[in-house]
């Protein structure tokens, strides 16, 4: 004789395991625009802090001390220092200043660079960090008066 064979048995928990597969790839893809999400903010505020850092460049004289308030200014958000950087992992090591030329009105000019940043990502299944490009901002010297 035939028996009817049930088949809702036979897939007992593949609905579970459906779920399974489908919420890990979307938590993935969740967590994965979340970081790109953080890159975006470091690239947005490096780009930010090396234009801060050569407007402050143009309008003070250079020398030691000012070089090293323009490198507290861009890594800090002050030129008098300070402990929590703006972006994290970013040092003053990692800013470098050049001038070339007598700064007056429409003379000289200052270039601020931020090399060597290195983002971390903050997620278990993505560990490591990418190295982000070089972030320099050039300006002719100005009248602050």
């Amino acid at each position: 004789m035939f028996r009817i064979r049930n088949f809702k048995q036979d897939e007992k928990g593949s609905t579970l395991v459906e779920y399974a597969i489908g919420a890990s790839v979307f938590v993935m893809a969740m967590f994965a625009v979340l970081e790109f999400g953080r890159a975006l903010w470091a690239h947005n505020a490096l780009t930010d802090a090396a234009r801060q850092g050569a407007r402050y460049a143009v309008l003070h004289t250079s020398g030691g001390a000012e070089d090293t308030n323009i490198q507290n200014l861009v890594v800090y958000g002050s030129t008098a220092g300070g402990t929590t950087p703006i972006v994290p992992g970013l040092s003053t090591t990692n800013v470098q200043i050049s001038r070339s030329g007598d700064f007056s009105v429409n003379a000289g000019t200052a270039t601020v660079k931020i090399t060597n940043y290195q983002f971390q990502f903050v997620l278990p299944f993505m560990p490591g960090s990418i190295k982000m490009p070089e972030y320099s901002t050039t300006l002719t010297g100005e009248s602050a008066g």
